[in-house]
């Protein structure tokens, strides 16, 4: 099955912001989403039943899965850092 992503304007932007090498890693673990969304180091957030975070370098994906839709919804690309979440 084929996963639609939808990506958030916020979460672009930041993606457009990283450093190209890190914006390869990034492209390179969406693409992954796109074709199974649990793949890679991914855990789902405490109270929130469709989201989950993927670590990817640095950087962290957040983002909401549907489904009965086929949905992935990219809400976030964050950081780490030691003020991030």
């Amino acid at each position: 099955m084929t996963w639609r992503l939808r990506i958030a304007k916020l979460a672009e932007k930041e993606l457009e912001r990283s450093p190209a090498k890190d914006q390869g890693y990034i492209t390179a673990a969406l693409a992954q989403m796109k074709a199974y969304p649990f793949s890679g180091d991914i855990v789902r957030l405490k109270n929130q039943p469709a989201t989950f975070r993927r670590l990817v370098g640095n950087y962290r994906i957040f983002f909401d899965v549907y489904p009965d839709t086929g949905l992935v919804d990219v809400v976030a690309i964050k950081r780490r850092t030691s003020t991030t979440y």
